[in-house]
């Protein structure tokens, strides 16, 4: 094959430190900031949504991306930018990461749009622990949250 073609996409998920709820007031700016952090890097923000103390982010990647690189690259700046406002916000240092097939990026949208919504039935750790779930992932509940 002549050619390389590739169709990557992620569902990113990372939080607050401690889960504090820093982004009540930002949220919206946080989105929309992170969005911009992806395009810098060459990726496509498909949908950028959560709450006050999380964040989704559906990503479509190149296959010269790594992973833990985005996530660093998204994050950091993203910190340094809101702590201008918030002093004392950081970012949880891990994250979750989960392949979408091309078939279900609308549902994944969808789900993410509708956070706010989700959660007021469910919480963060009840999600994570699902997701988590969904897609085989063993974990220990001592450091899922």
């Amino acid at each position: 094959m002549a050619n390389t073609f590739t169709n990557l996409h992620y569902h990113l998920v990372f939080s607050t430190k401690n889960r504090e709820p820093f982004l009540r007031e930002q949220k919206s700016s946080m989105h929309e900031y992170l969005g911009g952090c992806i395009r810098k890097l060459g990726a496509t923000a498909l949908c950028v949504g959560g709450i006050a103390d999380h964040v989704h982010a559906l990503v479509r990647m190149k296959p010269t991306h790594r992973l833990s690189d985005v996530l660093r690259d998204i994050k950091r700046p993203s910190s340094d930018w809101i702590q201008e406002l918030i002093p004392s916000f950081h970012w949880q240092v891990g994250y979750s990461a989960f392949t979408v097939s091309a078939s279900q990026i609308d549902r994944v949208c969808r789900y993410i749009e509708r956070q706010e919504e989700h959660h007021q039935k469910q919480s963060f750790e009840e999600e994570l622990r699902e997701i988590l779930t969904v897609h085989g992932i063993e974990f220990d509940e001592r450091y899922l949250l």
